[in-house]
C-alpha cells in the first residue's frame, strides 16, 4: 500500500509542470548566474577583466609617466587618462569606480623619498571594488618605487567624492531598499495580473466582451489598477524605510515621485506582458516566478551590479530592476538633479511602452482568441 501511494504521488507531483520547474530548472538558472557572477566558472581559469581607473597626471613628469605606465602592466586594473573635471564628474556618476590623481611635485617627492603627493578619489558606493583597486595600487607604488621590503611606507590618501551625512542615504541601505522594493513588486503585479485569468476562467471576461467593452480597453484598465497598486506599494515601501532606517525621502520628493511613477508604469507593464503570454494561472506562476527572479538577479536586486562580471552587467540593462536601482542611487547618493535622472526614467517609460504594444498583441491572441 505504501508503494502505491508513493507512485500515486510521484505522479500527480510529476504532471505539475509549474512544480517541476521550480523544483529543478529554477536552481540551475540561480546556480548558473551565482557562479558566474562570483567566479571561478569554466575548464580555462583566465584572468578577470581589469578594473578601469581613471588617471589625472598633474605632474606630467617622467617620473609621473613611467609609474603610469608600470602600473597598467597589472592585470587587475587599467589606467585610463582623463581630465580632472570629467574625470570627477564621471566617479560622481558613478560611471566610474575612483580616479587617480598625482598632483604637482610627484617626481620631486619620489627623488627626495617623501611623503607622495598622490590621492585617489572613489564612489563609497561601490565598496567591494574600491577596496581591490585600493590595494593593488598601493602594491603597485611599493614594488615599481623599488620600496618593497619597507612596510607601509607609501600612503595612498583616498577620499570619498560623495560624502556621507544626515541627508544622505549611506549606499548600502539604498541596494537594500531600491532591490527589494522593485523585486516584490513585481511579484505583486504578476499576482494581480493573475486576476484576469482567473476572470476569463470565471466568464466575467466573456460577459464584458458581450457587454461589449474593447479588448483594449479590459487591458488598460487592468494595467491601471496595477499601476495604483505600485504606487501604492512603492510608497508604502519607501515610508517604512523612512521611519525604520531613516532613508531621506524628502531630500528630492519631486524626482523621487517622477521615479516612482515611471518604475510603475513599467512593472505594471510587465505584469500585463506576463499574463499576456500565458492562457492559464498556472502557466503565470510557473512562467513568472522564474522570470522574476531572473530579472532580479541579473538587475541587480539580489547582487549588486558592481559585483558582477562585465558581460553580466551589459545583460542587466535589459531588466527592470536595474534602470530603478540606478534612478535610487542618483537619488539618494549621488544626489544628482532631475535633468541627469530623466534618460534612466526615460529608458523605463519606453520599457512599459514597448510591453504594452506588445501586451495588445499577445492579449488578443492568446486571451481573448479562446474564450
Amino acid at each position: 500500500m505504501i508503494i502505491t501511494i508513493l507512485k500515486k504521488d510521484l505522479r500527480l507531483y510529476f504532471s505539475d509542470k509549474k512544480g517541476i520547474l521550480i523544483t529543478f530548472l529554477l536552481p540551475i538558472i540561480m546556480i548558473t548566474l551565482f557562479a558566474f557572477a562570483f567566479g571561478g566558472v569554466g575548464k580555462k581559469k583566465s584572468a578577470p577583466k581589469p578594473l578601469g581607473v581613471l588617471v589625472v597626471d598633474k605632474d606630467a613628469t617622467t617620473a609621473s609617466q613611467e609609474l603610469i605606465a608600470k602600473l597598467n602592466t597589472m592585470q587587475t586594473i587599467r589606467l585610463i587618462p582623463s581630465e580632472e573635471e570629467k574625470a570627477l564628474d564621471l566617479v560622481r556618476k558613478g560611471k566610474n569606480v575612483a580616479v587617480l590623481i598625482f598632483e604637482k611635485g610627484f617626481s620631486d617627492a619620489v627623488a627626495a623619498d617623501a611623503a607622495l603627493p598622490i590621492e585617489l578619489k572613489y564612489d563609497a558606493a561601490r565598496d567591494i571594488q574600491m577596496r581591490i583597486v585600493h590595494t593593488v595600487l598601493k602594491e603597485g607604488f611599493r614594488y615599481h618605487l623599488g620600496k618593497i621590503n619597507v612596510i607601509n611606507n607609501v600612503k595612498l590618501k583616498t577620499t570619498s567624492l560623495i560624502k556621507e551625512s544626515s541627508t544622505k542615504a549611506h549606499p548600502g541601505l539604498v541596494q537594500a531598499v531600491g532591490g527589494t522594493a522593485i523585486m516584490m513588486l513585481l511579484f505583486s503585479i504578476a499576482a494581480i495580473g493573475g486576476g484576469l485569468l482567473d476572470e476569463k476562467d470565471a466568464g466575467t471576461l466573456k460577459r464584458l466582451l458581450i457587454a461589449p467593452v474593447k479588448p483594449l480597453h479590459i487591458l488598460l484598465a487592468k494595467m491601471g489598477t496595477a499601476m495604483v497598486v505600485s504606487i501604492l506599494q512603492l510608497t508604502t515601501m519607501f515610508v517604512f524605510s523612512w521611519l525604520a532606517f531613516g532613508l531621506p525621502i524628502f531630500m528630492d520628493t519631486f524626482s523621487l515621485i517622477v521615479l516612482i511613477l515611471c518604475i510603475s508604469f513599467a512593472v505594471s507593464s510587465f505584469g500585463v506582458f506576463l499574463v499576456s503570454t500565458v492562457k492559464t494561472r498556472q502557466q503565470l506562476q510557473g512562467m513568472s516566478t522564474i522570470i522574476i527572479i531572473l530579472m532580479s538577479a541579473i538587475g541587480g536586486s539580489m547582487i549588486p551590479i558592481s559585483m558582477m562580471p562585465v558581460f553580466m552587467q551589459n545583460i542587466a540593462v535589459i531588466s527592470v530592476n536595474y534602470w530603478g536601482i540606478e534612478g535610487f542611487f542618483d537619488i539618494f547618493w549621488r544626489q544628482l538633479p532631475l535633468i541627469a535622472i530623466l534618460p534612466k526614467m526615460g529608458i523605463l517609460l519606453a520599457i512599459g511602452l514597448g510591453m504594452t504594444l506588445v501586451s495588445t498583441v499577445l492579449f488578443k491572441k492568446n486571451i481573448i482568441a479562446i474564450e
